[in-house]
């Protein structure tokens, strides 16, 4: 090999580690990963369990990766609301999405967006992937639910936009996702790869609204899904899909960063497996690569090496490779609002209230015990902390054998469930409850159920601090005295 074929090598090389954005375990930096950034890796994702040692701790951490490459993308999937990496073991401070949309206080949607870059930026954080700019259409679907800020496409790309804006005003860089829309699936693409069979004229009418406000509205990146759209791609779900990303770049005209969702996910690497998917991400028009959570940094490798493989053998062009290293490299966005905020608890209390829908006259409450109907949440959500402390919780696979002997008998019910109304079991256990006449409220902190279940539901439209304070007033409001 001639030297230039030899600089030709490490030029490429280089340039596929810098489209990659994998994520480590632990609260530490490890050494191959050092080494792996200062050999000019894109950036690291963290998720729950790098930031488990608190804020203090994940500024430090974000700082040795930037020792290491000042270049790096630091990046998180912080929402507000059910999905928090930085609030893990108390509800998030902020609201989520469903409830920011029920409360349609745009204002507010902003200034959300405003304190979550705050507390980004404190902790080096460059990159926040969020908002969801997904019209939740199917009230079953079980992955986006409150994640969307509802299931109405010109009210979800205004908070979309909101959002957007307030967040890039803390110099934090935004990602609208999961394009060209995760709303209308009613399967799991960490899972399976879901279809959305809806014509051209809904997609550009539903799904694509929220999206083009996105742009419009500036945001620097926008994440990939690993769906099928038939209309415009019936082979390749939209990650791996050049029509699909096509779409993004020529008829929403935008110019930013696309970034796929992690690679490790069904949807996307299931047959193919994550170095080739990579390739094919790239080839398509992907930007930068999420690889997902807790990846050894011998898979970084590999995924670099299939990349360079891709160049050499012209599954991947070198144009491409370097258009999309060009624009991981250029990301930044100005901050215009300097002055850190803390989130109003006050303000997003009375939101919640009013985002907060009670079906039924609720009883007396005095004395109640609260239960937690303990169900798996999704692998967007996680294992955090959602809803009322609870007094027990049940495992969902019990629900047959009604209430343990554990619960007192004779106190009335605050049963805490999230979205029951694609459950089957825990709907028959809700029926059960209201048909032996115990005295009960249900609390629904996921998506608001149309099923009835003979027993009044509050219904909140997600968890968050400021959803369990208004929850707590109305509680009390009923004699509740905890």
């Amino acid at each position: 090999m001639t030297a230039e074929q030899t600089s030709s090598t490490d030029d490429v090389r280089t340039m596929a580690l810098r489209v990659l954005l994998p994520g480590f375990a632990g609260t530490t930096l490890p050494d191959d990963y050092r080494a792996l950034l200062e050999q000019g890796l894109g950036g690291v994702c963290y998720f729950g369990s790098n930031t488990a040692d608190g804020p203090a701790a994940l500024a430090a951490l974000s700082a040795e990766i930037r020792a290491a490459n000042p270049g790096a993308v630091v990046a998180v999937d912080e929402e507000g609301g059910d999905v928090s990496r930085l609030h893990t073991r108390e509800p998030s401070p902020v609201l989520g999405a469903a409830a920011l949309g029920g409360a349609a206080d745009l204002e507010l949607t902003e200034a959300v967006g405003r304190w979550v870059g705050h507390e980004l930026a404190s902790v080096g954080i460059t990159l926040d992937l969020a908002p969801d700019a997904d019209v939740n259409s199917d009230p079953d679907n079980p992955v986006i639910g409150t994640r969307s800020f509802g299931p109405d496409p010109e009210q979800v790309a205004a908070h979309v936009a909101a959002w957007t804006r307030g967040l890039q005003s803390t110099g934090v860089a935004a990602c609208a996702k999961h394009f060209p829309g995760h709303g209308d699936t009613s399967t799991d693409s960490h899972l399976d790869l879901p279809r959305i069979d809806i014509d051209p004229d809904t997609l550009a009418t539903r799904e694509l609204v929220p999206f083009d406000a996105a742009v419009e509205a500036g945001t620097a990146a926008v994440m990939t899904s690993h769906i099928v759209v038939p209309a415009i791609d019936p082979d390749r779900p939209a990650t791996l899909s050049p029509l699909v990303l096509g779409m993004l770049r020529e008829v929403l005209g935008f110019d930013g960063v696309v970034v796929s969702d992690a690679l490790d996910m069904a949807g996307a690497s299931a047959v193919l497996g994550i170095p080739d998917a990579a390739v094919q991400a790239l080839a398509s028009g992907c930007d930068l690569l999420c690889l997902g959570p807790d990846k050894p940094a011998t898979l970084v490798l590999e995924v670099r090496d299939a990349i360079v493989a891709a160049v050499a053998d012209g599954r991947l062009t070198h144009d491409r490779l370097a258009d999309a290293a060009r624009r991981v490299a250029a990301m930044r966005v100005p901050a215009t609002a300097t002055h850190p905020e803390l989130p109003d608890a006050s303000r997003q209390a009375g939101a919640a209230a009013s985002a907060t829908r009670v079906d039924g006259e609720l009883p007396d409450l005095a004395g109640a015990v609260v239960v937690s109907v303990d169900t798996v949440a999704n692998i967007a959500v996680g294992d955090v902390a959602w809803g009322l402390p609870p007094d027990h919780r049940l495992d969902p696979g019990s629900l047959a054998d009604g209430l343990p002997d554990v619960v007192p008998h004779d106190v009335p019910l605050v049963v805490q469930v999230r979205d029951a109304g694609r459950r089957p079991e825990v709907l028959s256990f809700l029926r059960a409850l209201a048909e032996a006449g115990r005295p009960a409220v249900v609390v629904e902190w996921g998506w608001p159920s149309t099923r009835d279940v003979g027993l009044t539901t509050i219904s909140t439209r997600g968890s968050s601090a400021p959803g369990v304070a208004a929850v707590t007033q109305l509680l009390r409001g009923a004699g509740w005295t905890r």
